[in-house]
């Protein structure tokens, strides 16, 4: 310990170079741990510059020897310094408890102003300078250098209301200033966005302050969204109205609460514009359901002979081939073909909460819908289970046409529906002149098991009784 004592430059030295290493190499992975470390070695530091005779509060009083005063003032010095890092830690350690990762642009402030006064005090107590000169040559400098850093000072400063109020946090999906993305960071000066486009936008944190911001990611598992489209005045809003509710109906996505609802927005010279709108659980799968919306929209239409084009009319004569030209089964076909189809399909009404084709049956036609909603549903262990929705141009009996085989679920009507029948036989007649035609019935088949497994694995597991219920279930 005198050995110590007799050196302290050196040993106070050495302990700063073992703060820094053991603080860039992180051998503690937790803060917590790398916080109390370094405390503990300033603790010591501060216990070796003491007993050596050097006091942080006082100019050193090793004027016989030269060096030993010039050490011990580094040493004075250091120690301020050294303070004013652990105690900028601690603050960082509480902030980051208390209000997680947006605490880090106030840490950063408050450690500037910490290192402010620690660099002030050094001056007053160990260099013995004049504070007050000081403080007040300072104080005009930093009025011309606010002056001259108004605009980044602005930034700085709506960072710090930005991460205290916490309009948005990193990670959340924003529009801001009518620029949408993800939040990547939030830093002194900016908010850093990543947009849908794979670029970066940089939002001054000045401009956040005072623009609108919409937060997409909140509230968590609710999430808006909507398509606008533009009919004919024309034609009955009515009509418009019930096919576009069809369309909501077809889309198992949106959620049911709140319910999703159809309004018509405004009525123009020759125009009418609808909105559709609903909610989702999944930010990520906006674009896929609104894509999925536009196409049930444009089908469901159709089916009810509803044009979008100004003077154009969909003649009830003509719906049955032009179905078939929206059946992707029969696109390798040539158009005198789905002709010959076409005067053959029969078509058959049903009201909603109809059955068009039950589990284990077996079709005598390959089945079209033509309008409304049919929801598709599988058996599992807890009972029938939603595998799918299906809307107009899709088809129906595909296992029946391939195999004789009985349908693998059950296909039941949301809304009244129209569903027309294509013999089996002449289903398969196309299937031997187009080889097309067979492969994309097996193909669907395929897609269609596998979404049926999928639905079956989402469902939730039964729960199993046990104890005095399950002697109750076997007593009766």
């Amino acid at each position: 310990m005198p050995f110590v004592l007799a050196h302290p430059l050196s040993f106070g030295a050495l302990l700063l170079l073992i703060d820094a290493v053991l603080w860039h190499a992180q051998p503690f992975k937790q803060r917590v741990l790398r916080v109390g470390v370094r405390l503990a070695l300033f603790m010591v530091f501060s216990a070796l510059i003491i007993n050596a005779g050097v006091s942080p509060l006082q100019a050193p009083l090793f004027t016989d020897d030269p060096v030993m005063q010039l050490g011990a003032t580094a040493l004075g010095i250091l120690w301020w310094l050294y303070a004013a890092r652990v105690l900028t830690e601690l603050i960082g350690l509480v902030l980051m408890r208390r209000i997680g990762h947006s605490g880090r642009l106030l840490q950063d402030v408050i450690g500037a102003l910490v290192f402010l006064a620690a660099i002030v005090a050094a001056a007053a107590y160990i260099l013995e300078l004049p504070v007050k000169g000081l403080l007040a040559t300072s104080g005009v400098v930093a009025i011309v250098i606010g002056l001259a850093l108004q605009s980044t000072l602005s930034d700085v400063f709506s960072g710090i209301v930005l991460n205290t109020t916490k309009p948005y946090q990193v990670d959340d999906w924003v529009l801001i200033d009518g620029v949408e993305g993800k939040v990547l960071d939030i830093d002194w000066r900016a908010t850093h966005l990543l947009t849908s486009t794979g670029s970066t936008a940089v939002v001054p944190n000045s401009v956040a302050a005072k623009a609108k911001i919409v937060n997409l990611s909140r509230p968590v598992n609710l999430h808006g969204v909507s398509i606008s489209l533009q009919v004919p005045n024309h034609i009955r809003p009515r009509r418009v109205l019930d096919a576009l509710e069809r369309t909501l109906q077809g889309s198992s996505r949106l959620l049911p609460t709140p319910a999703p609802k159809v309004l018509l927005k405004e009525a123009g010279e020759s125009l009418s514009e609808y909105v559709i709108s609903g909610f989702i659980s999944e930010l990520g799968d906006k674009g896929s359901v609104r894509n999925q919306l536009f196409d049930l929209a444009h089908r469901h239409l159709e089916a009810a002979g509803i044009s979008r084009q100004l003077d154009a009319v969909i003649e009830p004569a003509g719906r049955a081939r032009a179905l078939l030209d929206e059946v992707k089964v029969f696109r390798s076909l040539s158009e005198e073909e789905r002709d010959r189809i076409a005067q053959s399909m029969v078509a058959q009404p049903y009201a909603a909460g109809q059955v068009v084709l039950a589990l284990n049956d077996v079709p005598d036609s390959l089945m079209v819908i033509a309008t409304g909603v049919i929801s598709v549903s599988v058996t599992g262990a807890t009972g029938p289970v939603e595998a799918g929705r299906m809307g107009p141009g899709e088809i129906m009996g595909e296992e029946s046409v391939l195999a004789d085989s009985p349908s693998q679920a059950t296909f039941t009507t949301l809304t009244s529906s129209i569903i027309y029948r294509i013999d089996k036989s002449l289903t398969r007649e196309c299937m031997a002149q187009r080889s097309e035609v067979g492969r994309a019935l097996n193909t669907l088949k395929a897609v269609r098991e596998q979404s049926s497994r999928s639905a079956l694995m989402a469902a939730p597991a039964p729960i199993k009784k046990g104890g005095f219920l399950s002697w109750l279930q076997t007593r009766q």
